[in-house]
């Protein structure tokens, strides 16, 4: 299931994924909200929490989020990705050379840090 994250800052679509994640889930959650905020602020800046196990996502969500990813390609402004998993944060650093915007992984315990970043491109002093 996904649910909106609702202390997100407004300019962020901000999301946490648990137990099993559907195209159901993309399709009434995920991309309503992703429409709300491009047209609000013509940009996107996007935060996936990973709570669950990545064999969790169906591959009718995969694809979503694939379509997701095409469909907002020029929007794409700051995305972080939320997870415990290295390989996750890694590939999501990495993937910040190929897409329009930055992409950035964070740890679960870093996710006021990760929102912050996604609102304004700053992360927290520490």
């Amino acid at each position: 299931m996904i649910t909106i994250i609702p202390d997100a800052p407004e300019n962020v679509a901000a999301f946490k994924a648990s137990g099993e994640i559907t195209k159901t889930d993309f399709e009434n959650i995920v991309n309503p909200e992703v429409k709300r905020k491009v047209e609000k602020f013509e940009e996107l800046n996007y935060l996936m929490l990973i709570d669950t196990e990545l064999d969790q996502f169906t591959a009718g969500a995969w694809f979503e989020d694939v379509m997701l990813g095409v469909k907002n390609l020029a929007k794409w402004n700051r995305a972080a990705i939320v997870t415990d998993s290295k390989g996750i944060q890694n590939f999501t650093d990495a993937f910040s050379v190929l897409m329009p915007g930055e992409f950035k992984g964070f740890p679960k315990d870093n996710l006021y840090n990760a929102l912050y970043w996604c609102q304004n491109g700053n992360e927290v002093e520490k």
